[in-house]
């Protein structure tokens, strides 16, 4: 992360800033500033010398975008240019002082083959969401906070041929996209006067007439989700989006509350047939207890029966043991061949059938 030159100083942050390795920095109060390295929390010997000092600091980053912060408006969310995500919240709401969180963005997006040798997935699994991405599957990433959600989307985004339109659309725009025909679109909260607002259901609405061959929404988490869903069952195939979920059934019901909380009138099995329909696949990633991040999940929506949405796992992640403080295991076929398999051999992807063969007894044991 490059700092910009016209915040005069980063003061004790300027260090961790710079520090390639720091994926998040977190600063409860002038006295209690932590990071996270390598998916793990740290205490780090870094102070400021009082509330105001603290203040101080959070107000130039905020004034260098055109932002503020005070006791009628004590919570911001937003970016630097960079992309780095700044979220504060200052006293009254912060007791123990001010609270500056900062999300680093990766200069150097982890590609593919960063993936592979992360562990995170493994080669055959990549074949596979490549061949999806290109079939043109509706397709649904969830995950918890920090599981490297936004990771997963750009290395699944990099399939998407080049000569396609891509309208990507943001709250805090930190997808990267490598094609060249790639509109982004942001959204932008209402000013202090309470007007400007542009939310993500207005720009998505205003996509749908900008000729996209794909739309994808970065993270989908209020009332747009109706309309994203009414889009990719009116034809917009090979629309992506990412949620907040626990596991890929949570994901379905948290798409049901949001769809339900936004459109009261609509009857739940209608709701339900929407989701069924409108999604084809749920790729779901969690950080695991000692940091790593994986896939977990490679799900197929069947399809709805008897007013319940059906999911299949085609893949999961089968945990050995622990050796060194590291979790073993991998991901694995469940036997479950997904219903899509004829869309992705019209697409000229020649996955063998054996790809979902589930592993033998000695398999499992050598795992």
């Amino acid at each position: 992360m490059s700092t910009p030159d016209n915040i005069n100083s980063w003061g004790p942050l300027e260090s961790l800033l710079n520090d390639p390795e720091v994926q998040e920095i977190l600063v409860d109060g002038p006295y209690r500033v932590y990071i996270e390295r390598k998916g793990k929390l740290k205490d780090v010997n870094i102070q400021f010398q009082d509330n105001e000092h603290l203040l101080t600091l959070i107000n130039d980053i905020l004034a260098f975008l055109g932002q503020k912060v005070d006791q009628t408006y004590p919570m911001v969310d937003t970016r630097l240019p960079d992309g780095s995500r700044i979220n504060v919240v200052i006293p009254p709401l912060a007791l123990n002082g001010p609270t500056l969180t900062i999300r680093k963005s990766t200069r150097n997006p982890l590609t593919l083959d960063d993936l592979i040798r992360f562990d995170s997935m493994s080669a055959e699994i990549a074949e596979f969401l490549k061949a999806c991405v290109k079939a043109r599957l509706n397709m649904l990433i969830s995950g918890g906070t920090g599981s490297g959600k936004t990771t997963l989307f750009n290395v699944l985004c990099s399939f998407i041929s080049d000569d396609e339109r891509i309208i990507v659309i943001e709250r805090a725009a930190e997808l990267k996209l490598p094609q060249r025909r790639v509109v982004i679109l942001e959204a932008r909260p209402a000013n202090l006067e309470g007007k400007g607002e542009v939310t993500v259901r207005d720009l998505l609405l205003n996509s749908l007439k900008m000729r996209p061959d794909r739309v994808i929404i970065g993270d989908i988490e209020g009332n747009e989700v109706f309309d994203f869903l009414q889009a990719m069952n009116s034809g917009h195939d090979g629309s992506m989006t990412s949620l907040h979920a626990q596991s890929p059934s949570d994901a379905i019901a948290r798409l049901e509350t949001l769809v339900t909380l936004g459109n009261l009138s609509t009857p739940v099995l209608t709701v339900r047939e929407m989701i069924a329909s409108g999604i084809d696949l749920i790729v779901h990633q969690e950080r695991l207890r000692d940091g790593s991040r994986k896939i977990l999940k490679v799900t197929e929506v069947e399809g709805i029966h008897d007013g319940v949405v059906v999911l299949s796992d085609i893949f999961e992640f089968r945990e050995t043991g622990v050796e060194g403080g590291r979790i073993r295991g991998r991901i694995v076929p469940t036997g479950h061949i997904p219903r899509f398999v004829s869309r992705l051999d019209a697409a000229g992807s020649q996955l063998p059938l054996s790809l979902f063969d589930p592993p033998q007894e000695a398999d499992k044991h050598e795992a």
